[in-house]
């Protein structure tokens, strides 16, 4: 199958945001930002729009309005997980992508209220960030382990210790969106490969267009009435312009983020106003902009059911249960080894 091709490889390396001082590490990023620059189609990885900054303004977005998602994620959690947890009895929860453990407290209430296990493990790329949740939790739940993992889920995924069993690995809010589908078959993969039999992985995915799901109403989640969004996305170019002295000027640029039907996705993009030479320190040459040029920022994949089977069966997973809201919004999948 396809995971025969991951290799375990060494444990992640810390990122940018957390040691901008590492030379080897901002040598790591320049390469990577260039590269992508570089491209006829210019594009940065979305793991820069979350330093602490990008990602306080993410949990402002998740409050909008117009972003659906983690509400109605929420409510899905709210309503199935005092049944799946009693019926699995996780006794531990690893989160990929933890952010502000938000959604994963429905879930260790439930582990907490069974006392079907007490151990959790949030993984996350924003390191500052990450430290902050755990203190958070630890006073928020008297009998609860936290063991932070600081690590860019996009490489290969080294735990801290032994987990008992069975472990949940959960991947909430759509995260796996953020992947195209060779991507999100190898960081699935890579999961699948950490867990054992009894093990489960809990996801949440974002829905296609649909009946009662409009493009716009699709489209308006990532493109606020406020501005938010836009400030989140505007945001990478500060990152940037700090962490590998570029001179960018983030005022030529405006956040765009249709949907395109023939990908299933949205897809993030920063549109050049006008034309922009910038100059990154340790570069040989400008990265030069068009006036219309976009960088392609995030994506965010939508799937059905079948979209889903399909990337699953590639990874070695099947699917034991799918809920999605009276809307045809969001689903909230539990799938286990196949």
């Amino acid at each position: 199958g396809v995971c025969e091709m991951s290799n375990p490889g060494p444990a992640f390396p810390r990122t940018v945001a957390d040691n901008p001082s590492d030379p080897h590490d901002r040598e790591v990023m320049l390469k990577e930002v260039l590269e992508g620059l570089r491209r006829h189609q210019k594009e940065l990885s979305s793991k820069y729009l979350y330093d602490a900054v990008g990602s306080a303004l993410f949990e402002d977005i998740t409050r909008l309005s117009e972003y659906y998602p983690t509400r109605t994620e929420r409510a899905l959690l709210e309503r199935w997980m005092p049944e799946w947890v009693e019926l699995e009895r996780p006794a531990a929860l690893v989160e990929l992508g933890a952010g502000s453990a938000e959604k994963s407290r429905v879930v260790l209430d439930e582990m907490e209220r069974l006392d079907a296990g007490n151990l959790y493990v949030p993984v996350d790329v924003s390191g500052d960030f990450l430290h902050e949740t755990a203190g958070r939790l630890r006073e928020e739940y008297d009998s609860l382990i936290v063991r932070p993992a600081v690590a860019d889920i996009t490489e290969p995924l080294t735990l801290p210790g032994k987990l008992p069993e069975p472990a949940w690995f959960a991947l909430l809010g759509s995260t796996i969106g953020n992947f195209d589908t060779p991507q999100a078959t190898r960081l699935l993969c890579r999961i699948v490969g950490q867990m054992r039999a009894g093990d489960r992985f809990l996801m949440g995915v974002d829905l296609r267009p649909g009946p009662n799901k409009s493009q716009e109403r699709l489209e308006a989640a990532y493109d606020d009435a406020a501005g938010v969004t836009a400030e989140f996305n505007l945001n990478v170019l500060t990152v940037l312009n700090r962490e590998l002295g570029s001179d960018f000027d983030p005022q030529g640029f405006q956040h765009e983020a249709p949907y395109v039907p023939e990908a299933s996705r949205v897809e993030m993009h920063l549109r050049a106003t006008s034309p922009q030479n910038v100059h990154f320190h340790g570069a040989d040459e400008d990265i030069v902009f068009v006036t219309g040029e976009t960088i392609r920022t995030e994506i965010s994949c939508k799937y059905n059911r079948t979209a889903i089977d399909g990337i699953f069966s590639d990874a070695g997973l099947t699917v034991e249960r799918w809920v999605q809201d009276d809307d045809g919004l969001f689903a909230l999948i539990l799938a286990r080894r196949a």
